[in-house]
């Protein structure tokens, strides 16, 4: 990717998540959050041509690492601007991770969804306590609905991923995971807007230097790779995946982090992710999205070279649709 990457660089002038915010958002959240295991599979290993390290964030509170953005962001904030409570836009994870994070600071949040949400994605943000506000499917549509409720309300926006604190929160699951497994060669973690890569990033780079970081996108829905190779964003405009949790752009506050300390980005076929999704349920006996399947799948395509390393993969959720499982369609 970059020199600053290859040399292993720290965030640089206006990168204000440093080593130090993590960690001091890892001792903010942790009340409210779990500390997940880091699982091993030798067959997955062995089709891999790797050793392997999972970081289960699908054992995370609401069954993602979205938690832990979500709550160092709630817990950020001053009394008095917590009292007016949280808004944010979501059709899934980080909704109700808002929801859970406000209802454990005793705050109010508004969740602006797009009216064609699926029904048990909704039923998860009002099981948290969130108030759902709707509105067409559109990036033009949530971000007028969000600012209709903070003119209302006083509420601050928490935005799903271009929002240091939620950067912040996101890395602390990449520092857990290189405090029990310190030897990695490299990392690798879903990247859909980009919160949890660059968290991810921040933390290796700083704490490991000659570790790689690399991003997994499905190939239908790839704007950070070629964001990065074009040196600014390029808009997800037609995403094609059944990966929803990455068929967001990044922002320019993820992007500024991952041109700097990202080592690349694999993609992955929708089979891949389809192979590796039912793969590691039959394998390790565990949930996954298949957000969280990306990764696996780049390293079973080959996409993300890791040939004998030793690779931590993040697997960022497990709320799936056990009515719709991918593989019965």
């Amino acid at each position: 990717m970059t020199p600053l990457a290859a040399q292993g660089a720290v965030p640089g002038p206006g990168i204000p998540v440093a080593l130090a915010t993590v960690r001091a958002a890892r001792a903010r959240i942790a009340p409210h959050v779990h500390r997940t295991p880091v699982m091993t599979c030798r067959s997955l290993d062995e089709a891999a041509g790797a050793r392997l390290y999972f970081k289960c964030e699908n054992f995370q509170k609401v069954g993602a690492f979205k938690a832990r953005g979500a709550v160092n962001a709630v817990f950020s904030l001053g009394d008095e601007e917590a009292r007016r409570g949280v808004v944010t836009h979501s059709s899934g994870n980080h909704g109700a991770a808002l929801a859970y994070a406000a209802g454990r600071r005793g705050i109010p949040a508004w969740i602006v969804m797009p009216d064609n949400a699926p029904a048990i994605k909704q039923a998860n943000v009002r099981g948290f306590g969130g108030v759902i506000r709707f509105c067409a499917p559109t990036v033009a549509a949530r971000e007028a609905a969000c600012a209709a409720v903070q003119a209302e309300t006083g509420a601050t926006l928490v935005h799903p991923y271009n929002d240091w604190r939620v950067i912040a929160g996101q890395g602390t699951a990449a520092l857990e995971l290189l405090e029990e497994v310190p030897d990695l060669d490299l990392v690798v973690a879903p990247c859909g807007g980009g919160g949890l890569l660059s968290g991810t990033a921040i933390v290796v780079k700083a704490m490991q230097p000659g570790v790689r970081v690399f991003g997994a996108e499905p190939a239908g829905a790839d704007d950070a790779c070629r964001s990065l190779a074009a040196g600014h964003i390029v808009p997800q405009d037609d995403p094609r995946t059944i990966a929803d949790g990455l068929r967001t752009s990044l922002g320019e506050k993820t992007f500024a982090v991952l041109s700097r300390l990202a080592d690349g980005i694999g993609t992955a076929s929708e089979a891949a992710i389809v192979r590796a999704m039912r793969t590691t349920w039959e394998r390790m006996k565990i949930v996954i999205e298949p957000s969280s399947a990306v990764p696996l799948a780049c390293l079973l395509e080959g996409t993300i070279p890791a040939g004998g390393a030793r690779v931590g993969v993040v697997l960022s959720g497990g709320n799936v649709d056990l009515d719709h499982l991918p593989w019965q369609a």
